[in-house]
């Protein structure tokens, strides 16, 4: 019963935005610190001199915020979120807080330098940025070695790695996406594309490049790879010239702002990397293969 009031609950959500007009967000990225054990070549989001981090009543407040604009999905995401805390609260309780105020479903985001076994959350997705040496160049030395320990370890039977693809990495992605299909504690891989946010380093590929990656990954879902982007989204990545709703998803930061994509804020949707845009524009369109991935991800 609860799986079939989620269901109509989406089924109402898109009538509403689809048809009415009305921009209600379907899901919530929660940052919860920008404090992070890793200094990412290609991250934006760190903060290493005062980090903030979220207290569980902070949290609380952006979770029923959040729920009252209509999100139903949270993703809680840092910095690390494995090394947040906040007296005796760890990010289990962030998560048994978020389905105490109804969301449906609730995802982390880790980089998998400590172990997560036991965790509560609904889905677990893991940077991973390149086979070995390439995800190494970009994350630092040993963190490969350390992500697949703790992923082998993990037990869960719903943890996804994503990839940003940059300069650096854009000659893994093939041989990325293999070691995601024949690794069995992994149920899929994100292909998601460097944006060059404010603050860092610049490695964004060009558009020959990125065409290139794009159609490799298009090739190797289409040959049943366990890629989690939907064909259409994909096509629509090759020229980011879409209308975008990137209003379905609303952002806290760790500064407590509440706001909508750091990238529309700042300019750089003509080089915004983040595949859920196409998604998006593809969800709202009505492309099958795009609907059945998301209901695939989130139910």
């Amino acid at each position: 019963m609860k799986k079939i009031g989620q269901f109509f609950y989406l089924v109402w959500w898109y009538i509403r935005t689809r048809f009415f007009g009305k921009k209600i967000p379907l899901q919530t990225v929660l940052f919860i610190s920008d404090k992070c054990n890793l200094a990412c070549k290609h991250c934006s989001v760190y903060n290493k001199t005062n980090p903030h981090v979220s207290t569980y009543a902070q949290v609380k407040e952006h979770l029923e915020y959040a729920y009252k604009l209509g999100s139903r999905f949270v993703d809680l995401e840092g910095g690390e979120v494995m090394i947040w805390r906040d007296g005796d609260y760890r990010i289990n309780d962030l998560i048994d807080l978020a389905r105490e105020v109804g969301f449906f479903s609730v995802t982390i985001t880790t980089n998998a330098q400590l172990p997560f076994t036991g965790s509560h959350a609904d889905s677990i997705w893991v940077s991973l940025d390149g086979y070995g040496e390439f995800h190494e160049e970009i994350r630092g030395k040993g963190t490969f070695a350390r992500l697949e320990k703790n992923i082998a370890t993990a037990d869960h039977k719903h943890l996804s790695v994503n990839m940003v693809v940059n300069k650096l990495n854009y000659t893994s992605v093939e041989k990325t996406i293999q070691y995601a299909k024949d690794n069995p504690a992994i149920e899929m891989i994100s292909i998601n594309f460097y944006t060059p946010f404010p603050g860092a380093e610049n490695l964004t590929l060009d558009k020959e490049l990125r065409l290139q990656v794009i159609d490799k990954v298009i090739e190797m879902k289409r040959a049943g790879y366990p890629i989690m982007n939907s064909v259409s989204g994909l096509k629509l990545m090759k020229h980011n010239n879409f209308k975008r709703r990137c209003w379905v998803t609303n952002f806290i930061y760790p500064d407590g702002r509440k706001a909508g994509c750091a990238g529309e804020d700042t300019g750089i949707c003509d080089d915004c990397g983040l595949c859920m845009a196409g998604e998006m524009n593809a969800l709202f369109n009505f492309k099958p293969d795009t609907i059945f991935a998301g209901l695939k991800l989130r139910m």
